[in-house]
This record gives C-alpha cells, structure tokens and sequence, in this order.
C-alpha cells in the first residue's frame, strides 16, 4: 500500500467508527449475537470500565480471531538494551548536566525492538508511574513479527528515515517533523520505508497523553485537536508463522502463532493511535516584554496525581517569531523541580548555538542548574532587539517530575560529550559594585 492509499480520521480523543468491508460494524449495539462476515467481537479497554466518562477510552473491535487465539504459552526473550524503571546502576552517575551527539548507526541489521536503546529510566513500571526516554535505530522491517507493551503507551518522534506502523487499528505512516501515539495493549508491526531511521521515543508508564488545558489563552493556538489522525480500519487474514513479543512488567516474552494478529475488519471507539504533525503546532508568546515559561510549549501532558505537575509534558520548540522588547529573549537560567530530556530534531537550538547538534540530546536533572552558553548570554545580552524570526529550528522536551537515571548505554556507550560543562566555564563576572557593570568597560 502505498502512502497515498493511507486514509487518516482527523480528531484527538473522538469517538470514531470505521470499516474495511461494508457492514462489518455493527449498529446500535457492540456485543450482536452473531457478528457480520463472522468476525468476533472484543472490547479493548485503555482505562478502567469505572473511569469518569470524559477519561474513559475503550474501543470496540471486530476481529477475524479472537485475541486470545494471538496468544500461546509465552517464553522469556531478551533485549538488553530496553530497560525499564526503577534502573539504577551503581556506578553510574546521574547527577549532572548531560549532553550526547547523535547515536550513529552501524551494520549491524536492526529492528524496532532490537534497535530500541534506553538512556534514561524515571518513576516505577510496576507502579505505573513515571517514564522512560529511547534512542531508536532501525535498519531492518520487522517481518512476520509483533510487537504490544503492557506497560506503556509510545510517544515516537522520528530524526530521520520514515517508518511503518501497521497496526491491529489501521496503518500510520510517520516521517521527521510528525509524532505519533501508540496506545499500551496495541498490537503492531514495524516496517522501514526509508533508511536507516533514527529518533526518539518517551515511553509512558503513567496516564495518558492529553491535550494540555489552555487556560486564559481560549480555544485555540497551541496544538488543535483536528490536527490529529488516527488511521482507518485495515486487516491481514494471512496464514503464516509469526512471532509476538510482548513488553510486562519491564520484562519481554515471546508467543508464536500461526497467523497475523492484525485482523481487525471494523472497530469503534476513543482508544486508537493518532499521529500529529508537528508543523501544525501554533506557538504563543510574548508580544511586548519578558519570557513566559517553556509550558506556553507543551503539545502533550500525562498528569500525576498531583494537580499542575505532570507526570511526563511533551514540549516542542519550533521555528516562532521573537518580538519582546528589553528583554533577554533565549530561555533563562534556572533550576527546575522537572526532570528535562531535550532532542534535537533539526536546525539550531538558540541557547545553545553550538554542540546541540541533530539527533543529540541532553539532561537537565531536577534542580540542577542550566541555561544559555556563554556565545548565546552575551549574543542575546547585546543583540538589536528587532523583530526576528527563529528559523530552521525544531527541538523537544521530554519533562518528568521524576529523576531521570541514566542506562550504563547512555552513561559508557553512547557519545557522551564530556565537556559539555565546560560550556558555561566561560561565563564571566559582570558584577564591578557600579549599576552599568562591566559591559562598557
């Protein structure tokens, strides 16, 4: 099929119903006696049955076989460089302010699982809270194979190359400069379009991703609900040995069967995946003076229990005009209660012109200080302060209330720039006792 053929439903959070074959989804009821063209009918439930209405996702699913026909006896499998929460290892220090250059590729063959590398781990995978941040390499489609987390919904965000997710809800094809959702419980299968491919992943243990509320600002900007898809139904009826492996408990196990899983001919409901591009996203800012808080970012928010803290926000800083006026407009200095992974997806991040570089990212632990280099202090501290437009520019944030512990891959593996420190070695001493300090002098 190709990427013209794919038909997306726009909406975050709908209620949807679509069919691959006509009159395959039954009306007015879910559970009929007898389902059309024999199917079976399945709930897949994303929150408890019990939830308050306005949180509760289910979807309804007619399906060829019954998911307990996708599952056998389960054998225990290893992909050691997938770690899961609570991962702290004694003689790694996490403490610090981290940055890395892009994990390269090499030759070795890579599918979505076994190209998936942990750099940090938050919170608890047994309890449901927290988070965990992944590097994804893929060289390789995944062929007669599967895959479904238990513990977690996937928030992709791809670097580069272009992936396939065919899943038991439809097909979602995702490039650099889009996201996607994958919800916990959803059984897909990763295929390469364009290689090899490289990003980011923040895999949620806590509640789902949400659309943050907008307060005073109303209605619109920031990220608009229609903007994002979710995929129509599509079904493989395929007789062939195939593999599913399954992510518990931070554990993995392995099922084989004797045909595709992905045989759902009609489905309706609110619990789907959904892909967004980020392009849509409509920034806000200050228009006259001072630099609101990176949360006016925030494309998605999974909420704790605490009201206002969340568990992960998903923060995107994108190409946007910059206008205020006396201001020192390049984010601040600050120590922070959050926990802040940044990636950078393309182009130059502005308070860090330079080591920030593409696929790269960085960690700001809670209450560890961090803000501008010095080319970028004294760049901003000086600059003519004329309407200027941030261009080629698109960075993220993956934000816990959580300590994010580094993997021994991201601490004695991955390209760990060990001077970054030293980027703000160089900040000077502007205090002399006078008012003007030691700008003019």
């Amino acid at each position: 099929m190709s990427a013209s053929d794919l038909k997306y439903m726009p909406g975050f959070g709908n209620d949807f119903e679509t069919e691959a074959l006509p009159g395959a989804l039954p009306q007015g009821m879910n559970s009929p006696q007898k389902c059309s063209y024999g199917l079976y009918a399945e709930q897949l439930s994303g929150t408890a049955f019990t939830a308050p209405s306005h949180q509760n996702e289910r979807t309804w699913c007619y399906r060829i076989r019954p998911s307990v026909k996708h599952s056998t006896r389960y054998t225990k499998v290893s992909l050691p460089y997938w770690k899961s929460a609570p991962h702290v290892v004694e003689d790694v220090i996490s403490l610090g302010q981290h940055r890395w250059d892009p994990v390269p590729h090499s030759g070795e063959e890579l599918t979505w699982l076994t190209g998936m590398r942990t750099m940090t781990t938050a919170g608890d995978v047994n309890t449901q809270v927290g988070m965990a941040s992944h590097i994804y390499l893929v060289t390789r489609s995944m062929v007669d194979e599967y895959f479904y987390s238990a513990d977690s919904e996937l928030l992709i965000v791809p670097q580069e190359g272009r992936l396939r997710f065919c899943t038991e809800l439809g097909i979602i094809d995702l490039e650099p400069k889009e996201i996607a959702i994958l919800p916990r419980g959803l059984v897909y299968r990763v295929e390469l379009l364009d290689g090899p491919a490289r990003g980011f992943v923040c895999e949620n243990y806590g509640q789902k991703f949400e659309l943050p509320g907008r307060g005073p600002i109303g209605a619109n900007c920031m990220a608009n609900r229609r903007d994002f898809k979710s995929p129509v139904a599509w079904y493989e009826d395929r007789e062939t040995p195939s593999k599913i492996t399954i992510k518990w408990c931070g554990q993995f196990h392995e099922t084989k069967i004797g045909h595709s899983p992905l045989d759902i001919v009609a489905w309706h409901g609110n619990y789907a995946p959904v892909k967004y591009d980020l392009r849509t996203y409509c920034p806000i800012g200050a228009i006259l003076f001072d630099h609101p808080d990176p949360s006016i970012f925030t494309v998605l928010t999974a909420p704790s229990g605490v009201p206002g803290t969340a568990n992960i926000d998903f923060v995107l800083f994108r190409e946007r005009w910059m206008v205020a006026e006396n201001t020192f407009r390049p984010p601040w200095y600050h120590k922070n209660i959050m926990s802040e992974l940044m990636g950078n997806i393309y182009g130059q991040y502005d308070a860090k012109p330079q080591g920030f570089v593409p696929g790269g990212m960085s960690l700001h632990n809670m209450m560890l200080p961090h803000g501008p280099d010095k080319n970028a202090y004294e760049g901003a501290s000086n600059a003519d302060l004329k309407a200027e437009k941030l261009d080629n520019t698109m960075s993220f944030m993956f934000e816990t209330r959580f300590p994010q512990h580094l993997t021994e891959f991201a601490a004695k593996e991955a390209p760990l720039q060990d001077d970054y420190i030293d980027c703000w070695e160089s900040l000077e001493k502007k205090f002399d006792g006078t008012p003007e300090g030691t700008w003019n002098k």
